[in-house]
């Protein structure tokens, strides 16, 4: 599916993952067709916002019909990546990397865990989901080696900036970072940063709102 000519709005592209995890859904439930108007029910998105949201793409309904489920999923997750099989790693052995690296759901949208790094030699030589810890020192070679796409990390503030240098440097294509620490890094790199205290702010206030 070819985008029109239009750039996509980032806030379209951050409800493209909405729109996959409902489908999936829907396609668990063994429901194979839904209309914008019925899709927007269950997301509480209006069906305009649909079918507006999914015109930058070239639009996948037919009129009378609504949208094959399956044939959707599989549209968006092209969109996404995510039938590219993104090879990523953990840079952090600490409990969130471990928790992040135990978290299934990756491998259910379709990336690939296949390296996690530490620089604590009581942590490398261990296993993580049955993956091995291996040294930081061995990052450059193992992402050249690998086509390694997407890098997790996981570490502290004082370290992320030079480990975000080597991986740009070494050729990583995106980074996610929790940190809680603003990367400068090239353009070409997209970062996604992830700050929990963030989101507990909002819900805070969304939860104080609906109090007074």
């Amino acid at each position: 599916m070819e985008l029109n000519d239009k750039k996509v709005p980032e806030v379209v592209i951050k409800r493209l993952p909405r729109y996959y995890r409902y489908l999936r859904e829907l396609l668990n439930q063994d429901i194979r067709r839904i209309s914008s108007n019925a899709l927007s029910k269950k997301m509480n998105v209006t069906a305009s916002q649909i079918r507006q949201d999914f015109n930058y793409f070239g639009g996948f309904g037919q009129q009378g019909y609504g949208y094959n489920v399956e044939h959707l999923i599989t549209e968006i997750g092209n969109i996404l990546g995510l039938n590219d099989g993104e090879k990523m790693i953990i840079i952090g052995a600490g409990n969130l990397g471990r928790a992040l690296a135990n978290h299934n759901s990756f491998i259910k949208r379709g990336f690939k865990l296949i390296g996690i790094f530490d620089n604590d030699n009581r942590i490398v030589g261990s296993s993580i989901n049955g993956i091995r810890v291996m040294s930081d020192s061995e990052i450059e070679s193992f992402v050249q080696a690998n086509n390694v796409d997407i890098a997790i990390l996981t570490l502290p503030r004082s370290a992320v900036h030079d480990m975000a240098n080597r991986l740009v440097k070494c050729g990583i294509r995106g980074i996610l970072n929790f940190s809680y620490s603003e990367l400068d890094v090239p353009e070409s790199v997209p970062v996604e940063n992830v700050h929990l205290s963030d989101m507990l702010m909002t819900l805070s206030y969304r939860i104080k709102n609906q109090k007074d």
